[in-house]
């Protein structure tokens, strides 16, 4: 992995971390189309540029973050993420066997973008409009539904946004808490699999480290945008065009796979 190949798979993330489209199954394909050999520091690096794209979370609700008086936010923040990590230390070794594959991305992205064309019509009843509003037993349910993130091409963010509607809340309201839980979660992803590296390798090298640090600046910046245009495009038109979209992407990389041109 070069530079510009780091680069791009880092603008991939920071778009695609906060959209209900899976940043792992679009990283996933770009690196077979940028014809990448997955190496224990290409998976290192693909979840540790999550940091980039945390950053822009606490960044844009900063205030949010450091409201210090608000001790029931982290709280719940904390139950939220606890059924991912449980999950993820038991089932580790057959997540990681996951993302070598193409048609799982695929095959996700399609029944991930069916359920997105309907989710506006199937939940309907909003109540709860600020994260504030949101029981801790709430809060729990979310994080369960997002751990089915955890199999590649569903999207962390569709998964607790559809989880979080499930549970009454309105869409804006869903994705904000979304945007919250991907902190906690994605920080422990990301510490297990640095520690991880670093104990079985001895730590990163020069350059291993020059990739990890542009990584998550390009993440970062790439994010910070994506975060503001989803919120409001959201509001505006709700779910279908991600749902559209990810049947199209599905469809193009069944072909892709069928055809030869990128391996199962």
């Amino acid at each position: 992995m070069d530079t510009i190949q780091s680069i791009i798979i880092a603008i991939v993330e920071g778009l695609t971390e906060f959209l209900p489209i899976s940043s792992t199954g679009h990283m996933i394909i770009t690196e077979k189309l940028l014809n990448l050999t997955s190496t224990d520091f290409s998976k290192v690096f693909t979840v540790a540029i999550q940091l980039g794209a945390i950053l822009a979370v606490v960044v844009l609700y900063w205030k949010k973050f450091f409201d210090f008086k608000n001790w029931q936010f982290y709280v719940k923040l904390a139950a939220a993420v606890v059924p991912a990590i449980i999950l993820g230390l038991l089932f580790s070794k057959k997540i990681d066997a996951l993302l070598e594959s193409s048609l799982t991305v695929a095959v996700t992205m399609l029944a991930g973008g069916l359920i997105l064309l309907f989710i506006d019509k199937v939940f309907k009843e909003h109540s709860i409009d600020d994260e504030k509003d949101i029981s801790f037993t709430r809060a729990i349910i979310i994080g369960v539904w997002q751990c089915l993130a955890m199999i590649p091409g569903v999207s962390r963010s569709a998964a607790s946004i559809i989880g979080g509607m499930q549970q009454k809340l309105t869409r804006n309201a869903a994705a904000e808490f979304s945007f919250f839980l991907a902190v906690p979660t994605m920080l422990a992803a990301t510490g297990y699999k640095l520690y991880k590296y670093y104990k079985d390798f001895g730590g990163f090298t020069a350059a291993e480290m020059k990739q990890l640090a542009i990584g998550n600046v390009v993440a970062f910046i790439v994010a910070m945008l994506a975060i503001k245009f989803f919120i409001g495009f959201l509001k505006k038109y709700g779910f279908r065009v991600w749902g559209f979209y990810r049947i199209i992407v599905g469809i193009v990389l069944l072909i892709l796979i069928y055809t030869g041109y990128i391996s199962r």
